[in-house]
């Protein structure tokens, strides 16, 4: 059986309903609940499963469009949504992580690239997969605690634990996404790091959470700026990851690749 992107639909309803179940099971329990937690594992066994069977029917890993790497940021939205409820028992944060997988499942059914199986020539490295799941994964975790501080804004005058250790993290594996993409970099073009508009953006977006850390270790506490820091490096992400599509300048970028 062949199990592709025509039966997403169905597999983004499954996930949808078990994530929210479990979003919702978490919000009327007074104290942790195991039941969301298995709800919430359940949605993740699910897009987990297509993303593979996705990927066998492909020949190959499904990271190479915009739809396919929405696929995984869907799936590490739940991840980093269930991490957090088991850590620190964030009653909400499921509903937050759900909410934002569900917006990417919802823009992959309206709008799902579907290509040939055949990578460029570019693409056809062994840092393929590791650098695309390692950025996958870190904008997963900085879109979580910046849905975090958002939410924090409105409740406590203190930063929340999560925000610190979520953003530690993301940018951690960012750092790991960059350096392996300069190692890619240099096998398929002869350089390390060409300053084209995708690594100008990346290196925004790092010096921008690289801010946030070193204020906080400095001992800052002031919730706004915090959090301003936290969204202006998170819009900076949303350029580095899509929004550099749109400029003007993206033709001469060696990062273009078909869509």
């Amino acid at each position: 059986m062949i199990i592709g992107w025509n039966i997403f639909v169905w597999v983004a309803i499954l996930t949808a309903v078990l994530a929210m179940a479990g979003a919702v099971v978490a919000l009327r329990s007074a104290t942790y609940s195991k039941c969301a937690l298995w709800l919430s594992l359940a949605a993740t066994v699910v897009m987990g499963a297509f993303i593979v069977a996705l990927g066998i029917t492909l020949d190959r890993p499904p990271m190479r469009t915009m739809g396919e790497t929405r696929l995984w940021y869907s799936f590490f939205m739940l991840v980093a949504g269930t991490i957090t409820y088991v850590r620190w028992r964030y009653r909400w944060v499921l509903s937050f992580s759900t909410l934002m997988a569900i917006v990417f499942m919802i823009i992959n059914i309206a709008r799902p690239e579907i290509h040939d199986q055949t990578l460029m020539p570019a693409l056809q490295s062994v840092w393929f997969m590791p650098h695309v799941a390692v950025y996958m994964f870190s904008y997963s975790m900085l879109g979580c605690a910046t849905l975090l501080v958002v939410y924090q804004l409105f409740t406590t005058d203190e930063l929340y634990p999560a925000i610190d250790s979520m953003a530690y993290t993301g940018v951690a594996f960012f750092t790991i996404g960059m350096l392996t993409g300069a190692l890619w970099a240099k096998e398929a073009w002869g350089e390390y790091w060409s300053w084209d508009a995708k690594e100008s953006w990346a290196a925004v977006t790092w010096t921008l959470y690289l801010l946030y850390i070193h204020l906080r270790i400095m001992g800052k506490r002031d919730k706004r700026l915090m959090a301003t820091v936290l969204i202006i490096a998170f819009i900076a992400l949303q350029m580095c990851w899509w929004g550099i599509n749109y400029l003007p300048t993206i033709d001469n970028s060696l990062h273009l690749y078909k869509r």
